[in-house]
């Protein structure tokens, strides 16, 4: 727990100076000892290790990445942590299962991990569209949580490039039996590309029962909806 300490610690201390995400710094209202949490689109670990060490030894973190680098950095990250509650899959979340293609977008000749993207249901690949493809497997939230037998889900962090509300889609039961607390990007530029709107996700989840907050000021704030300035957003069930 020495090691995943320090990791979390370090990860939050870039939060605090923009190295990494500043709502790590509010985890820790919603995430409690022994919470089951989901980290879908783990990359390389930024929220998986600072929600393992939440968690604590009797919770556990679901960890999914689907493209092969980032799984592989993320794996070495959680063994040399020690975060034994952590179970990495390499594979993508959608709303059914089998085997899909994803794209993965290259500039100079270098591959672009944070902007690889599903092909399934894309309408305007747009500036996306040149790269290299690849098959990855595909699950939903609602299967891997029959599979697994997850009896509770407490908190689930969604960033997919655009893919969010098709990932929602696959876990409506979990959500209605569970109610987790959702930290999830929503960006207009990245949905537009499967043509959903912010509405889609947000309003969905408002019409749910669910209130939207945003991390500003060093606190979560009440906010009614999404801006071109801000990218993630926590919803939490009334």
């Amino acid at each position: 727990m020495i090691r995943l300490t320090a990791a979390a610690a370090l990860l939050r201390a870039g939060a605090t100076v923009s190295l990494s995400e500043p709502e790590l710094l509010g985890l820790s209202a919603f995430v409690r000892p022994g919470a089951v949490c989901f980290d879908i689109g783990a990359a390389y670990g930024m929220y998986t290790l600072p929600l393992a060490h939440l968690a604590g030894p009797a919770g556990q973190v679901h960890a999914f990445e689907p493209l092969r680098m980032p799984y592989r950095l993320l794996e070495l990250g959680v063994r040399a942590s020690g975060a034994r509650n952590v179970r990495i899959t390499n594979a993508a979340l959608g709303a059914a299962l089998g085997w899909r293609t994803l794209r993965l977008p290259y500039r100079f000749g270098l591959p672009i991990h944070g902007w690889a993207h599903l092909e399934e249901g894309l309408k305007h690949p747009g500036r996306f569209a040149a790269g290299r493809t690849l098959e990855v497997p595909l699950y939903s939230v609602d299967r891997v949580c029959e599979l697994r037998e997850i009896a509770r889900v407490d908190f689930m962090k969604l960033d997919v490039e655009g893919f969010e509300a098709t990932v929602l889609e696959g876990a409506e039961r979990t959500i209605e039996r569970h109610r987790p607390t959702l930290l999830i990007e929503i960006e207009q530029r990245h949905l537009g590309k499967y043509g959903r709107t912010t509405g889609d996700v947000a309003g969905s989840l408002v019409e749910r029962g669910y209130r939207m907050r945003a991390w500003h000021g060093r606190r979560w704030r009440r906010t009614d909806r999404v801006v071109a300035r801000r990218r993630n957003y926590l919803f939490t069930a009334r």
